[in-house]
């Protein structure tokens, strides 16, 4: 295909060498083509030294590229994006190179978007419907968006991460699920979570009572909304209305069946298990569970965030802390 700016497709540049070797001067066929002198002079050349052949499109990259990174650099790239499974702008952070420069690699390498790939396996997914609308409260403490992440128990001595599917079958029966609850502020994406064994109305509304403690000691004295989703702990539950209402907050629901409506606490979940979860194995509940304080510090306060121009959430709140 040529260029999507050429004058000449390459049926006209034959008709241009056609009419030069018919005994035309190249002057003149050039303005009967509307180009340049110097343009007809190169196809022409281009004929009588390739053929036809050399009347076809060439790419358009360069021979050499001197500034091009070596080929170690871009295996350390490509280890630290399945290593990590983060973004050019953490990688580039990471090893001290340019975050386009990191993008431009993983491209030419065929490393899909971290939206198309599994979180777990990096392989590529069909994802669901998505919002188009972005949007992003003006303040903190304006928009609280809460969620419930269950996570299957591992059993003492480590489950199938440890020691692979199939071989500790029993190991795997009766464990249960861990309640993850996290909060998350949509200013700022400071986010709030712990895990408990159910999510029954109830649990769901000490919790929201202690995040809104959590809140209060960074800054945010005061929620003005609660989004959530439609379960019933949450749009049923006498115990959640009232939490809702001792804060003065109002309560906010997502369009049914359109979890992205709340994204944010969505993606903080997915962050969750992704660097959290199963960043690693481990060998019991509870030390999985034990280490979750620990990271949520460190995104709180560490992690750069790419929505907040590579700036950790408590950035956000230094001015109000």
């Amino acid at each position: 295909m040529a260029h999507a700016n050429a004058r000449l497709t390459v049926y006209g540049r034959r008709l241009l060498v056609e009419r030069v070797l018919a005994g035309h001067r190249p002057v003149d066929v050039a303005h009967q083509l509307g180009v340049s002198r110097a343009t007809a002079y190169k196809w022409v050349a281009r004929y009588r030294t390739q053929g036809l052949a050399g009347l076809s499109d060439r790419p358009s990259r360069p021979h050499r590229t001197p500034h091009r990174l070596d080929a170690a650099t871009e295996a350390r790239i490509l280890v630290a994006r399945t290593t990590h499974r983060r973004g050019p702008r953490w990688i580039a952070a990471e090893l001290g190179l340019v975050a386009s420069t990191v993008g431009r690699v993983l491209v030419r390498c065929g490393a899909g978007r971290l939206s198309d790939c599994d979180a777990l396996t990096g392989e590529r997914v069909r994802r669901g419907p998505s919002s188009g609308v972005r949007y992003e409260r003006k303040r903190p403490g304006e928009l609280i968006h809460v969620d419930v992440k269950k996570l299957g128990r591992i059993p003492d001595g480590g489950g199938w991460r440890a020691h692979g599917r199939g071989a500790r079958p029993s190991a795997r029966r009766g464990q249960g699920y861990d309640c993850v609850h996290a909060a998350v502020d949509d200013h700022s994406r400071l986010a709030y979570c712990e895990v408990l064994p159910n999510q029954k109305g109830t649990t769901c509304a000490e919790f929201l009572g202690r995040a809104a403690a959590f809140f209060a000691r960074h800054g945010i004295t005061h929620i003005e909304r609660v989004m959530t989703d439609n379960a019933w702990n949450y749009r049923k539950s006498t115990a959640w209305t009232t939490a809702v209402a001792a804060l003065k907050a109002r309560q906010l629901f997502i369009r049914p069946h359109c979890p992205w409506t709340n994204g944010k606490v969505e993606r903080f979940n997915r962050t969750l298990c992704a660097e959290w979860a199963y960043a690693q194995v481990f060998l019991s509940n509870a030390q999985r569970t034990g280490c979750l304080p620990d990271w949520l510090e460190y995104y709180n306060t560490r992690r750069r965030h790419s929505a907040l121009k590579d700036q950790p959430p408590i950035s956000r709140l230094s001015t109000t802390s």
